[in-house]
């Protein structure tokens, strides 16, 4: 069987009975985790790529710590541009820790070696990784066998991705981070982020990339340069990824949708073209 994750992203949770946009992001959050729970608790864990709360505040944290402890697989917590470090530091022991005292860390699999990065500028909505944030990446990833390969998580997008609005809020030292990473791409089997509120798959460079919708609101799709910057209620969704030695495969899962679920095969004795062209929607 492949080597099965979670891949959550963008929760923002605020304080406990709030709502935001219209929606109430706690329990969109523990819809996901139900659904996780029924479906996919055989996965290893769960990775949450930033902006776990909008505000930042400890009762925001309270929040999101209360609904994952209903999880029934172990989860890493990262922070993204609406997060606080230390403030999320301490409400959680599922963020990881360097010996600056950013949230970053890594974890071994039997894939490779999981690499999490702290892209968090708390005056900006823009990422940022500092020098010391650069350098505990440079020194994690030369201190690793020559034959391990890595799975890197992050925030912010390290390229443009399309939608103007938020690739004004990318990762601000791109060029520095693909300096980085040069000597190690062919041994990046995937590049998980979150931010963008969007199902994106592609390549950078070399490199797979996937991210998805969050858990709450969504970033509308726009690709001219000139049109607002538009919010939308387009469903949640969380990642479910296979790895195997071969092949990294992720599916994004719509899981609040309850549209029609029909057999394909008709019922005994019904000709499977009638049964198509005469199906009843509902």
């Amino acid at each position: 069987m492949p080597f099965k994750f979670i891949h959550l992203t963008d929760t923002h949770l605020a304080n406990p009975g709030m709502k935001l946009y219209g929606l109430d992001p706690r329990a969109r959050l523990d819809a996901a985790i139900a659904d996780i729970n029924q479906h996919q608790s055989d996965a290893a864990f769960a990775v949450v790529t930033g902006d776990l709360t909008h505000w930042g505040e400890p009762e925001s944290y309270a929040n999101f710590a209360e609904a994952m402890a209903a999880l029934k697989i172990p989860y890493i917590a990262m922070v993204g541009n609406h997060d606080r470090r230390v403030t999320c530091l301490d409400a959680l022991k599922a963020a990881p820790r360097d010996a600056n005292g950013f949230v970053q860390g890594t974890r071994t699999t039997e894939h490779g070696l999981f690499v999490f990065l702290d892209t968090l500028d708390e005056t900006s909505h823009a990422g940022e990784m500092c020098a010391k944030r650069f350098g505990w990446l440079a020194s994690t990833l030369a201190a690793a066998p020559a034959d391990q390969e890595f799975v890197v998580f992050m925030h912010h997008p390290p390229f443009p991705v399309g939608v103007h609005a938020m690739d004004e809020i990318g990762l601000k030292q791109s060029a520095e981070f693909a300096e980085i990473i040069a000597p190690y791409r062919a041994r990046i089997r995937h590049l998980f982020f979150g931010h963008v509120h969007r199902p994106i798959f592609g390549s950078f460079g070399k490199i797979p990339f996937s991210t998805l919708r969050g858990t709450n609101h969504q970033v509308w799709f726009e690709l001219n340069a000139g049109a607002p910057h538009l919010a939308s209620h387009e469903p949640p969704a969380y990642g479910v990824v296979l790895i195997d030695d071969e092949n990294v495969v992720v599916h994004s899962h719509d899981f609040l949708d309850e549209s029609l679920r029909f057999p394909f095969e008709p019922p005994a004795g019904v000709d499977g073209r009638d049964y198509a062209l005469n199906f009843a929607a509902r």
